[in-house]
């Protein structure tokens, strides 16, 4: 699927804004501050309902105005729709496909971006819980559902520790022991759906890696990943202190993994009832990226950690492409050549030449391959420059199965 026309009103440095786009590469290019990334934010924001850049939505509303408009049309084969999202900085943002009102984590069935953007390098060397939310918003987007289950997850947890908490204040009352055997239920139900989704994804994910690494450095350089995860333990029974289970790359049945996930919590008891917080659990499990069959976050320089984080998003543009019902997501590379080689930027250039839509920020227009160069949407102070002129075959409107409005 591809965009074929961006409206904003009120969306960050953009009073109002209109910009055809024809599938393809293209090219947002403009010197820092101007607008560029604000753009491609958008569209990506359109997927999702959220930004990879602030975690307040508020931010996104240009300064003085309560609201911000992002409205898109959309293209695949013979298909159209509309998405449009309403921004305030106060009460409920409202989503609409083809006019008709969604909730967020129905998006993906519509509209699937995949963004690349220089926060992610912290993919490869920052904290489990990043590693964990990009693996979690995959998983969104390959099945709906499981945005509810993660956040029921996260609703029980939430819980639970304040009844540890509890328990060890008042030093193991009867009463509330009681109460969490209930709450370790749910833990035990919605943190197995959650590991079990996990686990098959770091699976179907970990050749989609391999494979983008060698096509952006080299057939000499081996990636990988597997799943470090404390619910569980591997043949080695590597186990720290806290508790946290070893690295698992191998398929386990559901009941496996909630059979493993229970006795890791009654072993874990006294350790929660001392500390007042749940051990257990899919939100104490790390991904653990290899190169070279050696620790990435460890071993990797800043130009293969660069270039591991890229392949990752590679790789899960690839995965989406293949189970999409809506064609390619929309790929999104927001300044990323500067940071590489020449070669490694004909290598990423030709590996993003398949792509329905790429939409790329620079803002020096030499650091990217200059057979992209014609492909270019200037941007200086909230204003586009010279945007290419959309040439679009007269498209039929056709209702399927997954637009509401097929049903009305």
């Amino acid at each position: 699927m591809h965009v074929t026309h961006l409206s904003l009103r009120n969306f960050r440095n953009y009073a109002s804004a209109d910009l055809d786009l024809t599938p393809g590469v293209r090219i947002f290019e403009g010197i820092n501050g101007q607008g560029k990334t604000n753009l491609i934010e958008a569209v990506a924001y359109l997927s999702s309902l959220q930004s990879h850049r602030v975690s307040s939505d508020a931010a996104l509303v240009k300064f003085g105005e309560d609201a911000a408009i992002i409205r898109a049309e959309l293209a695949h084969g013979p298909r159209q729709l509309s998405i449009d999202v309403e921004i305030t900085k106060s009460g409920s943002n409202r989503a609409r496909v083809s006019g008709h009102p969604v909730k967020a984590r129905e998006l993906p069935r519509f509209f699937n971006t995949v963004v690349f953007a220089p926060e992610d390098l912290s993919l490869v060397r920052g904290e489990p819980a990043q590693r964990r939310s990009f693996i979690d918003s995959l998983l969104a987007t390959h099945a709906p559902r499981l945005a509810e289950v993660i956040a029921n997850y996260e609703r029980v947890l939430k819980q639970r520790n304040s009844l540890l908490r509890s328990a060890k204040a008042r030093r193991g009352s009867d009463a509330l022991l009681s109460t969490l055997e209930v709450w370790d239920e749910q833990l035990l139900s919605l943190g197995t759906d959650i590991i079990a989704a996990r686990l098959a994804l770091i699976t179907r994910l970990r050749p989609h890696l391999a494979n983008s690494y060698r096509a952006l450095v080299d057939a000499n350089h081996g990636a990988g990943m597997t799943m470090r995860v404390s619910a569980l333990a591997d043949a080695r029974n590597l186990m720290d202190e806290d508790g946290a289970g070893g690295e698992i790359d191998s398929e386990l049945t559901v009941e496996e993994i909630r059979d493993q996930f229970t006795q890791r919590l009654v072993d874990a008891r006294a350790r929660e009832l001392d500390r007042g917080t749940t051990l257990v659990g899919p939100h104490r499990d790390d991904v653990t990226f290899w190169l070279n069959e050696l620790p990435a976050r460890i071993t990797a320089s800043q130009g293969e950690s660069w270039s591991f984080a890229l392949s990752l998003k590679l790789a899960a543009a690839q995965l989406v492409r293949e189970v999409s019902r809506t064609g390619d997501p929309v790929l999104i590379l927001d300044d990323v050549f500067a940071e590489l080689d020449g070669q490694r930027r004909s290598r990423l250039a030709a590996a993003v030449e398949g792509y329905e839509q790429v939409l790329v920020t620079c803002a020096v227009l030499e650091d990217l391959p200059e057979e992209l160069w014609t492909r270019t949407i200037r941007i200086s102070a909230g204003q586009i420059i010279d945007p290419p002129t959309a040439v679009e075959e007269p498209r039929e409107e056709v209702a399927d199965a997954d637009d509401p409005a097929a049903s009305q």
